[in-house]
């Protein structure tokens, strides 16, 4: 935790509360300022970038007093009170927010350290904060308020009560927390390496990945047994279960009105329990009753409880309350529950033992501490008046007094740990029970004198089970060891062994990240996997299209997460979505990085290429020990990114043996790595696998369909790559090359990537080709295609005509040099545009591009004629209508579907004509196509 500032400016004037918040990112992933997710703020000190801390008097002093737990940081450091001597010697705000914001986060008992602030390249007084958070709300809140209190502490603000203000953020801050139960299973999952994903803004988590994945919400698991919870919820359903099973149970009977629960109050014998038959938490309990006047007043407070409206009464069973945690049929935890009570100190009233009991900082509202508040209602001042006392009399010393009945903890009661006293004859008992509602978690609830004592001997009985009972008696006994029992509800779920994560293979680079996300997920499918993946189409789950749009971001990633069906992943990554929120999960087995281009340089702060290498890196720095990147070793920037790989990189290369990089690649391959690279020699290229001192031949690439007889190069890279990423993540080279020969660049396989169509005798080629390299790629495959058909006609040479266009979003020069790279590979360039034009007026994209295409023809380039049409269907009519049979038609697609469609249609109609002479849409009146 550390700012980079080094110089002291001379301060000068007077401190303002200028300190302000331009901008606010959260990252759910690794990115690029952290391995974990963090929150990113930039910050703006306006006048204050003049007044370091030691130039303010009482600032360090102050800012200690309102947040003392800023004497733990160790900033840079290293050492407790590291920032307090950052402070004294003089740091800037922008550095104390960041401190400000996660000492806030301790507060409310978040754990969290990470920071770090530095500023803004070529902008004084900007700065980046990054810190880490739990919860994402109470992690943005903590912001806003370390804003206000630094500006607070430079000039004294009067609408800002500190102590208000922090008393609403910590009740902010317990309302969005997980609840005791909750929180400690999720604990256990990360202590396990489990990963887990909120689902909702309350208790719904996701333990586990796809597949593997399991839910609990509380103490409710995927596993638990819906008809179980129901039967539990019906207390007379659950007492004449257990008494059929031979178990101690009181006797009870369920009535509807009062004068039924007065007879059967009666029958049974007082005194007696009247409570609600579907009640939770002890409400509407009413015990001891010890005539017909008090059952008919406790029928109505328990009616009240009743959802159903039907009430129990039954025989009050004398003795101690005892909770019994069962978990996956086995005793984890008990605990004795001590109804609310205080004791008095001969001196304070009843209600002023209440506060002061209150006042523990243990104690808060609802289930959001480890104790409950002393509620005091009618019932608690009735209970207390029984007893003799008013609640402003002042009890003698060392008495007792009662403020309720039941010793459940959300009325106020505490808990004694006695797992280790119960007798075994009543663990059997408890255990029996739970498994005769059927419950993986349950709680049993025993009335008996003494848990250690056999209750068939001493009198006692199970007046109720519970499903999701609540954890925190036993997490944090108020008397008495804490008993870890998430453990054995995270066994349950994950047995030992058991994995809880699937296989995650990250493709990112410049271009080439769909075709080869593809190519890998097409060779897991092959090997009979339920893939999913994420790209700029959709996400796609088992093969089937879910979402049709640009997935390649951090929220797809989530979605098939979360997909029960999925036992393998394929994420296709983008640049924007690493900035914009990070990766969206915690790590990637295999990373693939492709190549690193000038691409989209100029947005969110990536002004050069080495940029959005370090952006593209974090796929890199997101393997753990045991996981694979795959770089390309033919990219000196790519190549770079081996320094920051925690696992093992597997290189790719296109170059051939006695180059510098495939000598590289020798020696990493001689110490044990691995690799995939070409091997020419007279029959073609050989992709061979390298690992260690072994060569493994995989396949030749003319033979692979996506290449083109080897003349796709940009795709001989993507086979590379993909074959590369599946040797890594454990497939066999049989499948590896079984997937490799039956993927094609057909449109059902990949659409919009490289399709090649037959119209009616013009080779027509569909692809998504939109920036500068990738042009440049392509253009190579174009020139190669090109020579192959004009050494077949002998007459007229074939013209090739381009349909391009770029998003409006890149730069001025970016979208000329697109047009230069066109004009050297097409006789005709088209210009287009897309539907979306990204800030652009309509027109002006187009119009660099096709400068662009000018300045490359003044300069001798191929491109014989330039002409601008900016709707894509009208480009592509405009472009078939020149086109002859035997020319060659490049068209780089925005909405590929609906080019396919044109073209389908097309085809069709040119063929029905041409019996009767028609021509196609769009075509010159004097061509009449032949069909083929």
């Amino acid at each position: 935790m550390s700012d980079t500032r080094t110089e002291t400016p001379l301060a000068g004037g007077k401190a303002s509360p200028d300190l302000s918040i331009v901008e606010t990112r959260v990252y759910r992933g690794a990115n690029v300022w952290s391995y974990d997710r963090s929150i990113h703020l930039v910050v703006d000190l306006g006048s204050l970038e003049q007044f370091p801390t030691n130039t303010l008097p009482g600032f360090t002093e102050n800012v200690l007093a309102m947040l003392p737990g800023l004497r733990e940081h160790t900033c840079s450091r290293g050492r407790r009170g590291g920032f307090v001597e950052r402070l004294n010697e003089g740091t800037w705000l922008g550095h104390v927010a960041e401190h400000c914001a996660l000492a806030l986060q301790q507060v409310v008992g978040h754990d969290i350290r990470r920071g770090k602030t530095r500023q803004v390249k070529g902008s004084p007084g900007l700065y980046n904060i990054i810190y880490g958070y739990v919860d994402e709300q109470v992690g943005l809140a903590a912001a806003q308020l370390a804003v206000r209190l630094v500006n607070h502490l430079v000039e004294a603000d009067p609408g800002l009560d500190w102590e208000a203000e922090l008393e609403a953020f910590i009740r902010r801050a317990e309302r969005t927390a997980f609840g005791p139960s909750t929180q400690a299973l999720v604990d256990e999952a990360v202590s396990r390496d489990i990963p887990w994903i909120r689902l909702n803004k309350h208790s719904l988590v996701q333990l586990g990945q796809g597949v593997h994945a399991k839910r609990i919400r509380a103490t409710m698991t995927s596993e638990t047994s819906s008809i179980a919870v129901d039967i539990a919820s019906d207390k007379d359903l659950t007492t004449k279960l257990l008494s059929a099973a031979g178990l101690p149970v009181p006797k009870q009977e369920s009535v509807r009105t009062v004068d039924q629960a007065v007879a059967v109050a009666r029958r049974i014998g007082f005194p007696v329990v009247v409570k609600p038959l579907d009640g939770n938490h002890g409400r509407g309990v009413c015990l001891d009753l010890q005539d017909e006047d008090e059952v008919r007043e406790a029928f109505a407070i328990a009616r009240e409880q009743s959802r159903r409206g039907w009430v129990i009464v039954e025989s009050l069973v004398v003795g101690k309350d005892y909770r019994c945690l069962i978990i996956d049929g086995r005793l984890a935890a008990v605990a004795e529950r001590v109804p609310a009570s205080v004791t008095g100190d001969g001196s304070s009233t009843v209600q002023e033992l209440v506060d002061l009991a209150n006042a523990d900082p243990r104690r808060g509202v609802g289930h959001e501490k480890v104790l409950t508040r002393i509620k005091v209602d009618d019932a608690a001042t009735a209970l207390v008046r029984q007893q003799g006392f008013e609640m402003s009399d002042v009890p003698p010393q060392g008495e007792t007094v009662k403020l309720a009945l039941t010793g459940n903890m959300s009325t106020g009661g505490i808990s004694i740990d006695r797992t280790f006293e119960a007798h075994p004859d009543n663990v059997d008992i408890a255990e029996e029970a739970a498994r005769m509602i059927g419950l993986d978690i349950a709680g049993i609830d025993f009335i008996c004198p003494d848990i250690t004592e056999p209750v068939r001997e001493t009198g006692g009985a199970i007046c109720e089970v519970n499903a999701a009972p609540g954890f925190r008696m036993h997490t944090h006994p108020t008397i008495g060891e804490p008993q870890f029992i998430a453990k054995p509800v995270v066994d349950m779920l994950f047995p030992p062994g058991a994995p809880s994560r699937i296989p995650i293979v990250a493709v990112t680079g410049t271009n080439g990240k769909t075709t080869t996300s593809r190519m890998i997920s097409h060779v897991f499918k092959g090997m009979g996997r339920k893939v999913g993946m994420t790209s700029t189409d959709g996400v796609v789950i088992d093969e089937r299209l879910l979402i049709k749009s640009d997935a390649s971001g951090p929220r797809s990633a989530r979605m098939v997460l979360q997909n029960p069906r999925v036992d393998f992943a394929v994420f296709e990554v983008a640049r924007g979505g690493i900035l914009r929120e990070g990766l969206g999960y915690e790590r990637n087995d295999v990373a693939v990085v492709l190549n690193v281009q000038p691409d989209h340089l100029g947005l969110r702060g990536i002004d050069t290429v080495e940029q959005l290498a370090d952006v593209k890196a974090v796929l890199v720095e997101a393997v753990p020990r045991d996981g694979h990147a795959v770089l390309n070793a033919d990219d000196p920037l790519v190549r770079k990114m081996r320094r920051r790989c925690s696992g093992q990189v597997v290189w790719i290369s296109m170059e051939e043996p006695g180059s510098e990089v495939r000598e590289m690649i020798d020696a990493h391959c001689r110490r044990g790595g691995k690799a995939l690279v070409l091997n020419p020699s007279e029959r073609g290229e050989m992709i061979v696998v390298r690992h260690g001192r072994r060569e493994m031949q995989l396949a030749w690439t003319h033979l692979l369909p996506a290449t083109f007889g080897g003349r796709a190069r940009m795709n001989v890279q993507n086979v590379l790559a993909a074959a590369a990423a599946a040797f890594a993540a454990g497939a066999p080279l049989h499948d590896i090359r079984q997937g490799l020969r039956t993927f094609s660049t057909n449109y059902y396989l990949s659409p919009g990537r490289l399709n090649e169509v037959d119209v009616n005798g013009v080779n027509v080629i569909v692809d998504y080709c939109h920036n500068a390299p990738g042009m440049r790629m392509l253009g190579d495959f174009v020139d190669r295609v090109g020579e192959s058909m004009e050494s077949g006609h002998d007459l007229a040479r074939p013209s090739r005509i381009g349909v391009i266009a770029t998003a409006g979003d890149r730069r001025d020069e970016d979208m000329r040099e697109l047009g230069e790279i066109a004009a050297q590979h097409f006789d005709v360039v088209v210009v287009r545009e897309d539907v979306q034009l990204r800030g652009r007026k309509r027109g002006s994209t187009a119009a660099l591009v096709a400068e662009g295409v000018e300045q490359a023809r003044e300069d001798g380039a191929r491109c014989r004629q330039v002409e601008i049409v900016l709707d894509e269907v009208d480009a592509l009519r405009h472009a078939m209508g020149r086109a002859n049979r035997g020319d060659l038609v490049v068209l780089c697609v925005d909405q590929h579907h609906m080019v396919m469609g044109e073209l389908e249609a097309w085809s069709s109609q040119a063929q029905a004509g041409s019996g009767a002479g028609d021509a196609a849409p769009g075509s010159d009146p004097d061509y009449v196509p032949d069909p083929s």
